[in-house]
């Protein structure tokens, strides 16, 4: 990479609406592949990283003109910020504008697990009419149904608009402060939300307090025949108690987004299940979605290229190295 501009080194191509705003600012260069390696080589001569695959620590030690290191999107797991401060580099993420792209694919899934979509598509395609329509008599409403969310950040709130005032749901919330809950939504600890939904969505973000946090214990408290989604992040579970509890009939069924290991292997035991709808970590990504979160971000890359700090800094306890950097 050679330029006269500042360069921005994307892990992967920007909405155009978003690639727009740099015209004439910086020079966008887009990775050639998401191995460890070539992020650490490619982004050596990069002045900000727009992040949407796992950084290796290794990028920030080789990277001497880094300036930041900028989400697109809102979960920081992609970013070792530990190593971006040590390295006096800012970190921002663009939080909260992909939540509404999320919570309408969770009352997506709620619909189907309620009633019954994959069922009745694989008998009707299979087995004909009547075997389809048989289904139908398990299934069930939305309305009168409680929800309840674990993590009530951006995305727990957008999920709790939909599904309350929308669907007739009561909605139970749980936080690690249960405070500060918009109104119509319950808040509770989260033992008690697991034994008193019948949907138990998965909306935290990653971190040493949420990681396996749901297992064995927590799989039983809740309801048999009550379904658990995840939008949030794979490690948030133990899927092998996951898959237990789906196979005993425990849990009635699952929407998973989000896996410990991804791509999610092709002899994983999900793919076994007919009860649980499976998505390629998508729950977020819409034409939508994606213009937003890459106009946000690139919206803090300006800031940072002319002297600014981010509006969404993460690490603010690196400024001051960050300053003595570029003085």
């Amino acid at each position: 990479m050679t330029s006269d501009r500042p360069i921005v080194y994307s892990t992967h191509p920007l909405h155009p609406n978003a690639a727009r705003l740099l015209d004439g600012a910086a020079e966008l260069v887009v990775a050639s592949d998401l191995k460890a390696d070539t992020l650490t080589r490619e982004a050596a001569a990069a002045d900000i990283v727009i992040v949407r695959a796992n950084l290796p620590e290794s990028l920030f030690a080789g990277a001497k003109k880094l300036k930041a290191a900028i989400r697109h999107g809102a979960g920081l797991d992609m970013i070792p910020v530990e190593a971006a401060t040590e390295a006096g580099v800012l970190v921002a993420n663009v939080p909260g504008v992909n939540a509404r792209s999320v919570a309408e694919h969770v009352i997506f899934v709620a619909l189907a697990l309620a009633r019954r979509f994959r069922a009745i598509d694989s008998d009707l395609r299979h087995k004909g009419w009547l075997a389809g329509r048989a289904h139908s008599l398990a299934a069930r409403e939305l309305q009168g149904a409680t929800m309840g969310i674990i993590g009530m950040g951006h995305l727990g709130r957008a999920i709790a608009n939909i599904a309350g005032p929308g669907f007739g749901m009561r909605i139970l919330g749980s936080t690690r402060r249960n405070a500060g809950f918009p109104e119509g939504v319950e808040p509770v600890a989260r033992d008690q939300l697991l034994r008193r939904s019948d949907y138990v969505v998965l909306a935290c973000p990653l971190s040493p307090e949420t990681r396996g946090m749901i297992a064995a214990r927590e799989l039983a408290l809740m309801r048999k025949g009550s379904f658990l989604i995840n939008v949030a992040r794979g490690a948030v579970t133990n899927e092998d108690d996951v898959v237990a509890a789906l196979e005993s009939g425990h849990l009635g069924g699952a929407a998973i987004d989000v896996f410990a290991e991804q791509p999610l292997p092709a002899d994983h035991p999900f793919f076994s299940l007919g009860n649980v709808i499976l998505t390629p970590h998508l729950a977020g990504i819409t034409e939508e979605s994606m213009e937003r979160m890459g106009i946000g971000a690139v919206e803090e890359t300006l800031r940072v290229l002319k002297g600014d700090l981010p509006v969404n800094l993460v690490n603010p306890s690196v400024v001051a190295q960050y300053r003595r950097r570029f003085l």
